[in-house]
């Protein structure tokens, strides 16, 4: 295992920090982090986060454990060679045209899919992913679309959430600010 970067974020929209590390394992990648912050209606949330991706940035699979009030949660999270996706272990359907993994309560995720999209200037795309419900412990499809502007600023678009803004990127992939939710400090 090689740590390739580290990052750490405050929330913007409510109190809260995120730790993340992206590591290379042989050929594939891994993103390791731990969220604490408080959700959206209200409840304390501490959360630690992996999610395991191939040379390609596929994603194969996804734990995330820890709790949001008095709900305990924990979620494995999984994507085989078929595409199909599992959350803990049950087959979610339609799901197939999804590769990434989103959980929505960090900015992490977003490395994944800018680092599989690998776009240039002007170019764009459209990106649905597997994303993580705390609220009803369940696995979507969430459509997602990015397109570069320039170096390190992509425009991004997440319509189910109606929200729209520039996301600014570092070098490494770790988006650095994501507009009224989160921004890193180091």
């Amino acid at each position: 295992m090689q740590t390739i970067a580290t990052i750490f974020w405050r929330r913007l929209d409510a109190p809260g920090h995120d730790a993340c590390r992206l590591e290379r394992h042989g050929e594939s990648w891994q993103l390791d982090g731990a969220a604490v912050f408080q959700h959206t209606d209200g409840r304390p949330a501490r959360l630690d986060y992996r999610v395991y991706c191939d040379k390609a940035w596929h994603t194969k699979w996804g734990r995330v454990r820890g709790w949001v009030g008095s709900a305990a949660v924990d979620f494995a999270i999984a994507r085989n060679a078929r595409g199909d996706w599992t959350l803990n272990e049950e087959v979610v359907p339609e799901m197939a045209h999804c590769i990434d993994l989103d959980l929505g309560f960090t900015p992490a995720t977003n490395l994944v899919q800018l680092r599989r999209l690998n776009l240039q200037k002007g170019e764009s795309a459209d990106v649905p992913v597997a994303w993580i419900d705390l609220d009803g412990d369940s696995l979507a499809a969430v459509a997602q679309h990015y397109k570069r502007r320039g170096d390190g600023e992509y425009a991004y678009e997440s319509p189910r959430f109606e929200y729209k803004d520039t996301l600014k990127v570092g070098a490494e992939g770790f988006v650095t600010r994501y507009p009224g939710l989160w921004e890193s400090v180091s």
